[in-house]
């Protein structure tokens, strides 16, 4: 798949067929992750896969906007150290593991880590060591239904020529 279709077809997708995901895969996707640019060449982030039906639907619980990770075939939680740009860097290899998921037709979303209430009981369930901080979880699963994407904004309406 071309650049411009990964990012075209990439969707958040909630529910997914019960079909484990390859063990290669995920290392695919990790390792799209760990490529992300990165201020500083720090590579702050840590990557942890979720494949245990238990904790999946631990994190399902915990984090109230992602409960559909419990039906999920995998979770990538992407953890950076506390650098100055851990946020940016975090996001970069969450935003890389999502197209690397539109490519291989893997269904997957990005559910809010960082500022939310719940990042420390996922970091403690997860066993994270105290000086990471979470940026994201990524569901992760065969797309029960084709989807497509769909945006409201028109290239028309957001692009701007040398000012606004």
């Amino acid at each position: 798949m071309e650049t411009f279709d990964s990012i075209s077809k990439r969707v958040s997708i909630r529910e997914y067929k019960s079909k484990p995901i390859e063990k290669t895969l995920l290392e695919k996707l990790v390792d799209a992750g760990r490529r992300a640019p990165t201020a500083r060449a720090v590579e702050p982030w840590e990557f942890v896969v979720v494949e245990n039906k238990e904790t999946l639907k631990k994190l399902g619980e915990i984090a109230n906007t992602g409960s559909f990770i419990k039906d999920a075939a995998g979770c990538i939680a992407v953890f950076s150290k506390d650098t100055k740009y851990y946020l940016e860097d975090g996001s970069a290899a969450t935003e890389n593991i999502l197209l690397a998921c539109a490519d291989l037709g893997i269904g997957a979303c990005w559910v809010a880590g960082d500022k939310k209430p719940y990042v420390g009981e996922v970091s403690r369930l997860l066993g994270a060591p105290s000086d990471l901080r979470l940026v994201s979880l990524v569901s992760l699963g065969w797309p029960k239904e084709k989807t497509e994407q769909v945006k409201n904004r028109k290239l028309k309406d957001v692009i701007h020529w040398d000012k606004f």
